[in-house]
């Protein structure tokens, strides 16, 4: 039977948690019990119950005054107050305190089921609610914005991934370039019209924290597997079940953890801290990372075999600076979307010249910097168009210092050239230059590594 929530549940009354315990389990309920009020609230702040089932009268302490506690603490869960007092004082007390409802002893078993199975699907569906609202109110992080010839050959490979039903995904770039909104959108493509509740979408940093909160986090433990480990929890890989887990900056996971990764990649299955049940897991796993994979293989710092396993199927996000063709549409983009956001309606567009400076920007921090510098325009700026003087400092200053470096270009000549005829040329010097040492012509060519790779794929070269 499918799992519909956890109850906890606190009563002195040995024989009523047997009953309620029994009634609740049956029902489809994990449920866990206590009949003593010693360090209950972090008990419960421990196991993180859909329904706290709280006893008024307890013998070391009064029940409404933990559900004080728990209220001041902001600790997210229902509780139902358990009385056998009926009277309408006691039942407005406990309302104004802060519960969802109580329930008077002897109690009614069909009342029991009703209450317990209202409150938690209210409050999945109050949750839904709340993860739509987010991720509809950010539309632009949903919808990969560009006409580049780069980017529709991403969208290609993105389709025919996700038609294929492939299961795990590295994608690659530098930071700021949209790797999470590139994992969403597969998301979105892989699972349809699915709600969150049965399709989740869980991210985790993997260089945000420890390794052993890390491992705790990604595969759950047993109760008593360590010292805090007070009692079971759920890891990120079953959480995602029946949709996908994003592991953010996959390349800082140290080797122990690669290890058990692989794994996961391979038997599909993950087992907790402490436990030594074999649990099968159905997610899509996306991996992303800013670092060269290659070069940390080949310093030891990254798994060879985990490597290999990962960039089977594999995306890289070229730099902004690689497709600008798409600024100006992306800056049309943002400067919509936040002109509605801040009610700024007043502006409607950007200048010629500022367009043009836009294009010629390198944009280090990538789609995410060209993002902020218009958020930031948008709240600070009243104006109908935006002008050169709108725009930061730094932006103006690396484009002069451009424009002396431009003053003895090349000259195109009358005939015209062929562009990729001319690239392909560029390469072919850089490698010469550098005795094929493919990362120093990248550098040469001032374009990321992945980049240089792409381009050497693209024209053939071997």
């Amino acid at each position: 039977m499918k799992n519909k929530g956890k109850v906890f549940l606190l009563d002195d009354d040995e024989l009523i948690v047997s009953m309620l315990s029994r009634i609740l389990k049956k029902e489809g309920f994990e449920v866990h019990s206590e009949t003593k009020t010693h360090d209950v609230v972090n008990k419960i702040k421990s196991y993180s119950p859909d329904v706290v089932m709280l006893d008024i009268t307890l013998p070391e302490q009064n029940g409404m005054d933990i559900l004080k506690e728990l209220k001041n603490k902001e600790i997210d869960t229902q509780v139902v107050m358990l009385t056998a007092d009926d009277t309408a004082e006691t039942a407005v007390k406990a309302l104004k305190l802060g519960a969802v409802d109580y329930l008077t002893k002897p109690f009614n078993t069909d009342e029991l089921k009703i209450v317990i199975s209202n409150i938690v699907e209210k409050e999945k569906l109050k949750q839904e609610v709340d993860y739509l609202r987010k991720t509809c109110s950010e539309f632009f992080e949903k919808d990969i914005v560009g006409e580049s010839s780069t980017k529709k050959e991403l969208m290609s490979k993105i389709e025919k991934m996700v038609q294929a039903g492939v299961s795990t995904i590295l994608i690659t770039g530098e930071s700021g370039t949209g790797k999470e909104l590139v994992s969403r959108y597969i998301h979105n493509l892989t699972y349809g019209n699915c709600t969150p509740r049965c399709a989740p979408f869980i991210a985790i940093n993997c260089a945000a924290m420890p390794d052993t909160l890390l491992e705790s986090e990604l595969f759950g433990y047993e109760k008593g597997a360590f010292t805090d480990a007070k009692s079971d929890k759920k890891g990120l890989f079953e959480s995602a079940e029946g949709g996908s887990i994003l592991l953010d900056e996959i390349g800082d996971m140290k080797p122990d953890l690669q290890c058990k990764l692989l794994r996961v990649l391979e038997e599909r299955t993950i087992r907790h801290i402490g436990g030594k049940e074999e649990i099968p897991i159905d997610a899509t796993i996306i991996a992303t990372t800013n670092r060269n994979l290659s070069d940390a293989v080949e310093k030891g710092e990254f798994r060879k075999d985990l490597f290999f396993r990962l960039s089977t199927f594999y995306l890289h996000i070229l730099p902004l600076r690689e497709q600008r063709e798409d600024i100006p549409i992306l800056a049309r983009h943002f400067l919509s979307y936040f002109a509605t956001r801040y009610n700024k309606k007043t502006i409607k567009s950007f200048s010629p010249e500022v367009e043009k400076l836009m294009i010629s920007y390198k944009w280090p921090g990538n789609i995410r910097e060209l993002r902020n510098l218009i958020e930031r325009i948008v709240v600070l700026e009243n104006t109908e168009v935006i002008l050169p003087e709108h725009l930061p400092k730094e932006v103006i200053n690396q484009l002069k210092n451009a424009t002396h470096l431009l003053k003895n270009r090349f000259n195109l000549p009358e005939t015209g050239i062929s562009l990729e005829e001319v690239e392909k040329d560029f390469i072919m010097q850089a490698l010469e230059k550098v005795k094929h040492n493919k990362t120093l012509a990248a550098k040469l060519l001032n374009i990321s590594y992945d980049s240089f790779r792409y381009q050497l794929k693209k024209f053939g070269i071997k």
